[in-house]
């Protein structure tokens, strides 16, 4: 069967995260936006796992269920640590088969550091052996390391990790056959290391929030079991793990290098003129992603790998309505207006993905119609996120004036 899955995101109990992030909220939004299978997160933290023991069932397949949605047991730890002299902070996701094996690797990492104080906690612990255990506990777990070009945690990240994978996990990387992006990265511009042509790449929300499930997902078609996903995933099977659902990665908080705090906003071109240095304040620059895929980069702009798993930039709905109205997606207007059209069609990825464009134009206001397609055409106009800024992504230029009186209508 064909199905989208979203494996990465916070429940309630991490920091800057929604009370909103229940397992009733995150079965509805996934509902809403058309998502089969949902990561638990956050399963490292005892108030988080025992709401999901008491209200996910069993499927019997290393899945579980609640009104229809499908969980798989998920986690992120962050590991603080010192390597040869060096710091590293690495963000990873652990996929489990069973209650009884996140059991297990609790009870491991609960003797490392305190697993109650964040649904993500962070450890002192070496991430090769963070692997290690995990593996140890049940060689079906996945381990995937997290947005792995964020500058700041993550494996290749330029503030905080390594230039090679080996160099990471050591013994353990022979067991790792997924990575994921990032909002910041997509597929093409990872296929420009060759050194991660084995790996899977994964897309994920990383979602703090119920709106915001499915920003970045995945498509498979394959049985809905644990182990039918983690073969999909381990052997790049094209016919088992279609493709990912990724933000346009100018939209990402690090694609481009920059200063927040002097608003400077640099290209890798710009940031090589003035020598890793904010020109304003004389600062280090944050190197944002692009910058640092170039560095690790041993093919040209545009190649593909043979065995590449195709991907879709999208602008979530809301975003489109928002800029179709001129308002904040935050606004009443634009939440309305979402319901509104989700009912018509069922779900939202059936909007951005496979409803026909005569039904678009039919059933949804002309310029939010218009701001779909252009979606789907890649005609956007982006200006990079960098240093923890998102990117800005617009549809319609300031002087468009493509028949807003009928959107304009519908905010009363």
């Amino acid at each position: 069967m064909e199905f989208i899955a979203d494996f990465h995101i916070h429940s309630k109990y991490s920091r800057a995260t929604s009370k909103d992030m229940d397992v009733e909220h995150i079965a509805q939004w996934a509902k809403l936006k058309g998502i089969t299978l949902m990561g638990t997160g956050d399963f490292t933290h005892h108030l988080w796992l025992e709401e999901l023991k008491s209200k996910l069932e069993d499927e019997g397949n290393g899945l579980f269920a609640y009104k229809g949605i499908h969980f798989i047991l998920t986690s992120e730890v962050s590991s603080i640590y010192s390597k040869n002299n060096k710091g590293y902070r690495i963000h990873n996701l652990i996929f489990a088969p069973s209650f009884k094996m996140v059991d297990k690797i609790n009870h491991y990492l609960s003797g490392i550091g305190n697993l109650a104080s964040d649904g993500r906690p962070i450890l002192g612990l070496d991430a090769a052996e963070l692997a290690r255990i995990v593996f140890d506990v049940d060689e079906n777990c996945m381990l995937v390391p997290g947005h792995i070009w964020t500058p700041w945690f993550s494996l290749f990240g330029s503030m905080s990790g390594f230039d090679k994978i080996e160099h990471c996990f050591e013994k353990q990387t022979p067991k790792i056959f997924a990575l994921e992006t990032g909002l910041s990265s997509d597929p093409g511009m990872n296929w420009r290391v060759s050194a991660l042509d084995r790996f899977s790449l994964i897309s994920n929300s990383d979602s703090h929030s119920p709106q915001k499930i499915g920003r970045e997902a995945n498509i498979f078609n394959c049985e809905m079991s644990y182990l039918a996903i983690r073969d999909a995933l381990k052997t790049k099977d094209k016919n088992k793990f279609l493709s990912t659902i990724e933000f346009f990665p100018e939209e990402g908080k690090y694609h481009f290098d920059g200063h927040r705090a002097c608003n400077v906003r640099f290209s890798p071109k710009e940031t090589k003129a003035n020598h890793n240095r904010c020109p304003k304040c004389g600062k280090n620059l944050t190197i944002g992603v692009l910058n640092r895929v170039e560095q690790l980069a041993d093919r040209p702009e545009g190649a593909k790998p043979e065995n590449a798993i195709p991907f879709k930039n999208l602008i979530p709905l809301d975003e489109i309505i928002a800029d179709a109205k001129g308002v904040g997606k935050g606004s009443v207007a634009v939440e309305r207006e979402y319901q509104t059209i989700v009912a018509k069609f069922g779900t939202e990825f059936e909007i951005l993905l496979r409803a026909a464009k005569e039904e678009i134009q039919k059933n949804i206001p002309r310029r939010i119609a218009e701001g779909i397609l252009r979606v789907r055409e890649g005609r956007v106009k982006l200006l990079a996120g960098y240093d923890g800024e998102y990117g800005i992504i617009s549809l319609f230029d300031d002087n468009d004036k493509t028949n807003k009186q009928e959107e304009q209508l519908s905010l009363f």
